[in-house]
Formats: C-alpha cells, structure tokens, sequence
C-alpha cells in the first residue's frame, strides 16, 4: 500500500493541515489557477493572500503566487477556521498512559472536528491542550451525551483499539434521566429496526429485522422521574434515545425525539441526560480488564431545578 506523504506544515490548533492532489491531466497555467476552481467557496483574493504569506507550501516550501501547475503534485494548507461559540465546560481526564486516555466529556462538546464544529470539540481541545498531537479517539460521543471517551495516544496501538469497538467487544453502561412508568416492566431488553439517511437529522424505527438492541433497567424513581442503566449491544445512531422514547419516557432534554427542535447551537441549557457512565473491556495489548467509570452526575437528578432553570 502506497504510504502517504508527511505533511510539510505542523499541525495548527491540533489540526492537520488539508492537502489536495494536482490532476494528472490538469491544463491549469498555474498552480493558483487550479486553486481557486478547485476551492469555489474559497474567496480567490483569500487564495492570493495565502500565497503570498507563503501559507500554500508542496515538499520544497511555499509555492509562489505565479508558480506553474504540476500535474500530480500536492499542496497543503490550513483551511480559515469558522467563528465557533466557546463550549463553557471542562474535560475531565479519567486515565492516561503511555497507550491511552479516557476522558469524561461534556455534555455539548463533539467528539471529532465536523461541520461548524472545529475547534471547540473534545479532540482538537485534547491535541492541543495536552500537546498529544497524534491522538485519535477509538470512538465516538454526540455532542449532546456527556461521559468517557478513551482516546488512543500511541499511533502503533490505533488499530487494536478501534477493532475492540468494530467488534462490540466493549461493554458500554449509560445513565439516562427520563419520566417514570409505574406501568412499564422492566429491565426488559428492547429489540427494533433503526435507519438514519444522509441530510436527515432524526433516525426513526422502522418495519424489519431488528438491528438495535438496548437492554433498559430501572435504577431509582423519585417525584415522578427515574434514573436508568442502558446497556447497548449495538450501535446504531441515536440508538439509547430511540429506544427510550419508544417505551414512552423520553430522555430529559432530547430536543430529537419525540418531537425534533431546533435549538441554537449556543444554548446550553436543558442539557440531554444522557451519560456514557461505564467502559469495560479487555486490554487486547495486555490482556489485562479495563473498568473506567464516569465522574460525572446527570444534574437532572441531582439538581432537577437547577437543570429545569
């Protein structure tokens, strides 16, 4: 397999710079002209500034604003970053070692950089804060669920890690805060068809083979609310929220289900009780079991009218 190429500019906020691939066919006359039907979005009076700060570099340096095309050559650059909304929380570190970190993250934080979501996310904040600039998450969290995420922090270890989670050889224990049922029997194990298209936000449940299995328990119930242990089989996009609001107890604050809402990405009120409270796994380096557990509380439930407020 073909390895790619080191990237001749550091990382920036912990950020890989972008690179594109000169066509072999191209008939630019330069380099600049390529970039700027290559980058429609891309202001071109923006194309020739970075140009000329020496911002668009191949392996020999900065390219020149009149540098002439090169058919199947590369170039890097930072891309401008979006004006992004501070997320007012903090990540708490659970463990690290020479091999990983498992995090507990905030509620309203994402993962990975994606979207309007760039800086202001649990990697890029990680990479950066802690100068682990080769740091990669073994999976993932919405923006909307809180708790542990472990992260991988030697590029050799990446793969074994990844593989557990492909597998669905971790065990994964959530907490959700949702209405309480006097009716409803559990812990029962709750089986349905899940889809989730491109473009569309909310999943839904469908006619069909089931693809998603929750096992749902009852910790504790007080004025009208409960505390619940989800333990998921599988993975499948909104999974915990589908399920929960398909037995009739929505999970507090899921702007998602039952009914979709459009909340402005800078309010961080009612935030969604869901918290992944518990990984468990076997270490496939060590051998060794791995337990880590979430520092977190859902305020639902210790703070139900501060959460409310």
């Amino acid at each position: 397999m073909r390895r790619r190429q080191q990237a001749p500019l550091p990382k920036r906020f912990g950020l890989d710079p972008a690179r594109l691939r000169l066509p072999e066919d191209g008939t630019w006359a330069t380099i600049r002209d390529h970039l700027v039907e290559r980058l429609p979005r891309v202001d071109p009076a923006r194309i020739d500034e970075l140009l000329r700060q020496g911002g668009i570099v191949d392996l020999e340096g900065p390219i020149a604003p009149d540098a002439p095309y090169v058919p199947g050559g590369a170039v890097w650059f930072h891309r401008d970053l979006p004006e992004e909304t501070a997320v007012p929380f903090d990540i708490t570190v659970v463990h690290r070692d020479e091999d990983l970190l498992v995090i507990d993250k905030p509620h309203f934080l994402a993962t990975i950089p994606r979207g309007q979501h760039i800086r202001e996310t649990a990697l890029v904040r990680l990479r950066h804060d802690l100068d682990l600039p080769d740091l990669i998450p073994a999976h993932r969290l919405d923006r909307v669920t809180a708790g542990l995420i472990l992260f991988v922090i030697n590029p050799a270890r990446r793969g074994a890690y990844q593989t557990m989670f492909h597998k669905r050889s971790v065990r994964k224990e959530y907490e959700a805060i949702a209405p309480y049922d006097p009716d409803l029997e559990l812990p029962r194990t709750v089986r349905s068809r899940i889809i989730k298209e491109k473009q569309v936000l909310a999943a839904q449940e469908v006619p069909g083979e089931p693809n998603a299995e929750t096992v749902v328990e009852l910790l504790e119930q007080r004025d009208g609310l409960a505390r619940y242990r989800l333990r998921p089989h599988t993975g499948r996009t909104h999974q915990l929220r589908l399920h929960m609001n398909g037995l009739g107890i929505p999970i507090l604050g899921d702007d998602f289900y039952p009914v979709l809402t459009d909340k402005p990405v800078h309010d961080f009120t009612r935030p969604l009780q869901l918290l992944a409270a518990v990984l468990e796994f076997t270490d496939p380096i060590s051998g060794a079991p791995r337990r880590f557990e979430t520092t977190r509380a859902l305020q639902a439930w210790t703070d139900p009218e501060g959460w409310a407020g």
